[in-house]
């Protein structure tokens, strides 16, 4: 595949077979595996690999120093999967040395136009991220949760798996799996039904989601009680299981829910 004769490609760079468009720049230490495509004035460098097959768009900069106070110039790392896409201006930092040094990103992920990565951050896979999302530092995403349009995530919170945070949201703690979070400071709007049926969830599996996520946020009960009465009396499944580790491992603990009952959808 070409390289445009206007693109300046470090000679220590490990190319597979890759496109590199007009103006691009491929510093050192930089990785890009077969299929890649990288397009005009797009930016990559550091110790950044790409995976197989990832598009990365105009005017993108991936791999950039972390965006922290604490970074002194250290080794630091992005490990970026296959099938991903960048849109413009998509920005993505590496890790910092306090965080583990690496930020990572799963696969056939969409990171729409002016998206940004924070450094130290745990992207998982078939994710969503419209336009303008901005995630802070070391913050978690998990596999297939999509996030709305200029929604914000505070450093160390996580977005479980199937979750939806909605346009404009600000999530300042941890939004559960499955579940859609709305506003500033978001709160739990219900179960992402939609979501969860796109991704071949039955509806067996859904209504013991549905039971569980009741009892935990729809009753007004301490989060804590609500787990052990899931734990004792609601027939639980791998997804149950799945929210109640996911709670239950919270940091900065878990959005409210909007008002006493989310979940009639």
């Amino acid at each position: 595949m070409p390289i445009h004769s206007t693109a300046i490609v470090d000679s220590t760079a490990e190319l597979g077979d890759v496109n590199i468009g007009p103006y691009a720049v491929v510093g050192p230490g930089v990785t890009l595996h077969d299929g890649v495509d990288v397009g005009p004035h797009s930016i990559l460098f550091g110790e950044t690999e790409v995976g197989a097959n990832c598009r990365i768009h105009a005017h993108a900069v991936i791999g950039g120093d972390p965006q922290d106070l604490k970074y002194q110039g250290e080794p630091s790392r992005l490990v970026i999967g296959e099938r991903n896409t960048f849109r413009e201006f998509v920005t993505v930092s590496r890790g910092t040395l306090q965080g583990g040094g690496v930020t990572t990103i799963g696969n056939d992920n969409l990171f729409m136009a002016c998206a940004h990565v924070g450094h130290d951050s745990q992207i998982g896979s078939h994710c969503v991220f419209a336009n303008s999302v901005a995630l802070g530092g070391h913050v978690l995403i998990e596999d297939h949760a999509v996030l709305g349009g200029m929604a914000g995530v505070h450093q160390h919170a996580r977005i479980g798996q199937f979750a939806m945070l909605g346009a404009g949201s600000i999530a300042s703690q941890d939004v559960p799996p499955f579940a859609i979070a709305q506003g500033d400071r978001a709160r739990l709007f219900g179960l992402n039904i939609i979501g969860l049926r796109r991704g071949g969830f039955e509806n067996e599996t859904i209504l013991k989601i549905r039971n569980a996520y009741r009892e935990l946020f729809s009753k007004g009960v301490p989060i804590r009680i609500a787990i052990e009465r899931v734990k004792k009396e609601i027939e639980g499944s791998g997804e149950v299981q799945k929210l109640l580790a996911f709670i239950e491992n919270s940091q900065r603990g878990i959005c409210r829910a909007s008002g006493p009952d989310t979940t009639k959808q």
